[in-house]
């Protein structure tokens, strides 16, 4: 089973080089701290920068440099810095390679629920909207189940909806997943956990082909 920087791990492999990338808030944050040295990549916050790098050494920080979840970051050299109307411009242009998210909610069809709980307090939808409605290629960094043991991997979402099959893929602390078309198809399992307890963790609709295999990280 993988924790979250392991399903960072994994989600970094599916940076190549040359991409434009947007990271959302949580999870999808520290891929950058993964990304192999020998790709060139392009880090993109919707606050308005473009060539994020990984997260400073402790004692390092800069407080005028943040992500979209007001995370100190490091920038790298050639790194830009804009206004949001420019952000939204690349992402809302289709510029952006690659989105990953985080999420509370996926359906089998790639619907995505990852803006609100009704009956909390929320500060609004955020960028999402946008990213979701642009991106040809969203892969979601998630937890399989909830603090309850619920699936988060469902038949249809029961949350409010940021986006209408839109999902490509789903790394979570169990398994790699590719959504199709069919449903939920499972490519990968994390070290030491078994198809079955996948099965038992996915509500929606799981195509299991042949054996699969174990992650590489």
């Amino acid at each position: 089973m993988l924790d979250k920087e392991g399903i960072a791990k994994r989600i970094a492999k599916e940076v190549k080089d040359g991409y434009y990338v947007n990271l959302g808030i949580g999870i999808p944050t520290l891929v950058a701290n993964y990304v192999r040295d020998d790709i060139e990549v392009e880090f993109q916050s919707e606050n308005g920068i473009l060539g994020m790098g990984p997260f400073p050494v402790e004692g390092t920080e800069d407080a005028d440099l943040i992500n979209a979840g007001k995370q100190t970051i490091t920038a790298l050299p050639g790194a830009s810095f804009f206004d949001s109307a420019i952000s939204f411009g690349m992402i809302r242009g289709q510029h952006v390679d690659l989105t990953i998210l985080g999420a509370m909610e996926v359906a089998e069809n790639g619907d995505i629920a990852n803006w609100k709980i009704p009956g909390k307090m929320v500060k609004g939808m955020g960028g999402a909207m946008d990213l979701v409605a642009s991106a040809e290629n969203i892969i979601v960094a998630m937890m399989h189940t909830n603090r309850a043991g619920e699936s988060k991997l469902l038949k249809r979402c029961s949350l409010p909806l940021t986006g209408v099959g839109c999902v490509t893929k789903i790394v979570t602390n169990l398994a790699v997943i590719e959504v199709t078309k069919e449903g939920f198809k499972l490519l990968e399992r994390a070290p030491g956990v078994s198809v079955e307890e996948i099965q038992k963790a996915t509500e929606g609709k799981l195509i299991v082909e042949g054996e699969i295999p174990e992650m590489q990280l």
